[in-house]
C-alpha cells in the first residue's frame, strides 16, 4: 500500500505537476510592453505650445473669420442603410440634408473595417498603423493556459467567432496602457491650442488610462463613455424595445456595464434616464449654444446603431411593415440617429450659426452584418472586412454660403483628410515631425464645377494584422495572409466586387502587392495582440479578420 501511494506521488510530481506549471503559467508577453516616444512626445508639447502662444498673441478672431466645425460621427451606420446613399427602407431627411447643402462622396473611405482603430486614424489624420493601434483595445485577456483553453474549446465555440490559435497576451499592466499613444496629436489638440473651445458627447473607444480618455487629450468637456458600447436605455423601460441576437458577441453586448461602459460627464459617472442618442443630441445643442460666440470644435461620435438592439417605441412604431425583428429595431435607431442629427443641424441655424459652421457627417465603418440587421447591399461584405461593405462609407460635408450646394464627388476621399481640412479651415499649420496620410479637401470643395479637380490620393492603404488592402485608382486589391487569399476587382465598374481579376491581371496583382509592402515598411508593430479572429464567409471562400 505504502509502495503504490509512493508510486502516485512519483506519477503526480512527473506528469501532473509540470502539466498544471504548464496550465497556469501567465501568457505576458514582454514584446508587448508599451513605451511612450518621448521624442516625438516632447516635440508635440513643443508644437502645441508654441501653437497656443501664437494664438494669444493674435487674439479672438473676428466674428466669422475661422469656422465653428461639428464632426458627427455615425457607428456602425452603413452607407446604403441612409436614403441619401439609396436605401429603399428608410427616409433620413436630416442626414441627407448635410449633402444637399454641400457635397457627397460617392467614394469616402474609413481606414479600418472596426471602430476603434478607425477613430484612431480620424482624429490623428495618420494612418493608426503608423503608431501601433491596428486593432481594438481590450479590456481583459486570458490569464494562463488553462483560461484561454477553457475560452477556446468551451466559452467561445459559436458561430464565426474564433479564438485565436496564438497564446499571447500583455502584462496585466500594459492592458491598462492600452489606448491612444500621448505621443500623437488630436484634431482637438491642434484646434484648442488654435484657440477653440472643444467637446466631444459620445463614445469614445480610444482607451480609458488617464493619458488616454477625451479630456486629457484635447477636449474641454466630455459626455459618453469610454468602451465599445453600452445600453442606449435600461432595459426595463416600458418605452424600450430590446432586440437580441444569436450572434456570439451579442450576450457580451448586454451583459458588460463595467467602467468603460458606464456613461460620464468630464470622467463623472452620470445616472441617465433618457435614451442616449436622443441624450447625446441634447447635449450637444446646449453645448453649441453655449459658445455660440466663440470659435468651437465639437465632435460627436453617436454609438448608434451600434449593438445593442435597442429602440424607443416611438420609433419602433413607424417600422411596423417590416416584419424582421432585427431590421426594425436597427432602422429605428437609425431613425432616432436622424432626428438627433436633425436637432444639431437646427440648433446651429436657430442660433443664426448656420453660414458660420462646417459639418462632416461619416461613419466608422460599414453596417455589421453579423447582426443580421443590415447587410449593405449592394456592397460586398460588411464590418471586419476590406470589402467596400466594410470600408465605403457614407461621407458628407456642408459649409452653407462658402462651399456650393449639391455637389457629388467620385474621387476616393478618406477619413484621414478631415484633419488637414479642419486645420486648413482654421489657419492651423501641421507639425512637421510626422507623416499626414490626408489631404486638405477645400480646394476640391470650393472649387468651380468646370475646373479640374486638385489630385487627391494616388492610392490607400488597410492593414489589420494579417488582413491587407490597398485600393489605386479603378483597381482594388485585398490580401488575406491567412486565408492565403488574393482578390482583385476594378471597382469603377463592378462596384459589389464579384469578379475576381487577380488570375488574369497578374501584373496589376504584383505592382499592388509591391506597392502595399512599400507602405508597410513605414509602419510599426501592433502594440497590443488579437484575440479572437472572425470568420467571414462569403461566395469564393472563408475571410478572417483579427480582433
Amino acid at each position: 500500500m505504502l509502495l503504490r501511494r509512493r508510486w502516485k506521488l512519483v506519477i503526480f510530481a512527473l506528469v501532473l505537476a509540470p502539466l498544471m506549471y504548464w496550465l497556469l503559467s501567465p501568457l505576458a508577453d514582454a514584446r508587448f510592453r508599451i513605451v511612450d516616444d518621448q521624442a516625438k512626445l516632447a516635440a508635440k508639447q513643443a508644437f502645441l505650445s508654441a501653437r497656443a502662444q501664437a494664438s494669444a498673441r493674435q487674439g479672438a478672431p473676428a466674428p466669422g473669420r475661422r469656422p465653428n466645425i461639428v464632426l458627427i460621427l455615425a457607428d456602425d451606420l452603413g452607407k446604403t442603410d441612409i436614403s441619401m446613399y439609396g436605401s429603399r427602407l428608410i427616409r433620413t431627411p436630416n442626414i441627407d440634408s448635410i449633402g444637399q447643402n454641400g457635397a457627397t462622396f460617392s467614394e469616402g473611405y474609413i481606414t479600418s473595417p472596426i471602430c476603434a482603430p478607425s477613430r484612431a486614424g480620424l482624429l490623428t489624420g495618420r494612418y493608426q498603423q503608423r503608431f501601433g493601434f491596428e486593432l481594438i483595445v481590450h479590456e481583459r485577456y486570458p490569464r494562463n493556459r488553462l483560461e484561454y483553453l477553457v475560452f477556446k474549446h468551451v466559452l467561445a465555440r459559436r458561430g464565426d467567432w474564433k479564438v485565436a490559435d496564438e497564446m499571447v497576451a500583455p502584462e496585466f499592466d500594459q492592458v491598462l496602457k492600452q489606448g491612444l499613444p500621448p505621443s500623437e496629436i488630436t484634431v482637438a489638440e491642434l484646434l484648442k491650442a488654435s484657440g477653440y473651445s472643444t467637446a466631444i458627447m459620445g463614445k469614445w473607444h480610444l482607451g480609458a488610462n488617464s493619458s488616454s480618455i477625451p479630456i486629457h487629450r484635447g477636449f474641454d468637456y466630455h459626455y459618453g463613455f469610454y468602451g465599445a458600447q453600452t445600453l442606449y436605455a435600461r432595459t426595463d423601460h416600458p418605452e424600450i424595445v430590446n432586440q437580441h441576437g444569436d450572434d456570439f458577441s451579442d450576450k457580451f453586448m448586454w451583459s458588460r456595464h463595467g467602467e468603460n461602459c458606464v456613461l460620464r460627464r468630464n470622467d463623472e459617472p452620470v445616472d441617465e434616464e433618457l435614451y442616449l442618442t436622443t441624450k447625446i443630441a441634447h447635449e450637444s445643442s446646449q453645448w453649441i449654444l453655449q459658445h455660440k460666440n466663440d470659435p468651437f470644435f465639437l465632435y460627436i461620435p453617436f454609438s448608434a446603431p451600434h449593438a445593442p438592439l435597442q429602440a424607443t417605441r416611438k420609433y419602433f412604431d413607424r417600422f411596423a411593415h417590416i416584419s424582421d425583428p432585427h431590421k426594425r429595431v436597427y432602422l429605428a435607431m437609425i431613425a432616432a440617429l436622424d432626428d438627433a442629427v436633425g436637432e444639431v443641424l437646427t440648433t446651429l441655424r436657430d442660433a443664426n450659426l448656420e453660414q458660420n459652421t462646417l459639418v462632416i457627417f461619416l461613419s466608422d465603418n460599414g453596417g455589421a452584418t453579423y447582426t443580421h440587421a443590415t447587410d449593405n447591399a449592394p456592397l460586398r461584405g460588411g464590418k471586419f472586412t476590406n470589402f467596400e461593405g466594410g470600408i465605403n462609407i457614407p461621407f458628407m460635408v456642408q459649409w452653407k454660403g462658402q462651399l456650393p450646394a449639391g455637389r457629388r464627388y467620385a474621387q476616393p476621399v478618406s477619413s484621414l483628410d478631415i484633419f488637414p481640412t479642419l486645420a486648413a479651415a482654421a489657419a492651423a499649420e501641421l507639425p512637421t515631425d510626422r507623416t499626414y496620410d490626408g489631404v486638405n479637401l477645400l480646394p476640391l470643395l470650393s472649387g468651380n464645377a468646370g475646373q479640374q479637380p486638385p489630385a487627391l490620393h494616388s492610392a490607400l492603404y488597410w492593414r489589420s494584422l494579417y488582413t491587407k488592402a490597398i485600393r489605386r485608382g479603378r483597381y482594388k486589391l485585398i490580401r488575406d495572409d491567412l486565408a492565403g487569399r488574393t482578390v482583385l476587382f476594378d471597382v469603377e465598374s463592378d462596384k459589389s466586387e464579384l469578379n475576381n481579376l487577380a488570375a488574369q491581371s497578374p501584373d496589376v496583382v504584383s505592382s499592388l502587392l509591391r506597392e502595399l509592402s512599400s507602405w508597410e515598411a513605414g509602419l510599426q508593430n501592433p502594440l497590443w495582440p488579437r484575440v479572437m479572429d472572425y470568420h467571414h464567409r462569403d461566395r469564393d471562400g472563408v475571410y478572417y479578420f483579427p480582433l
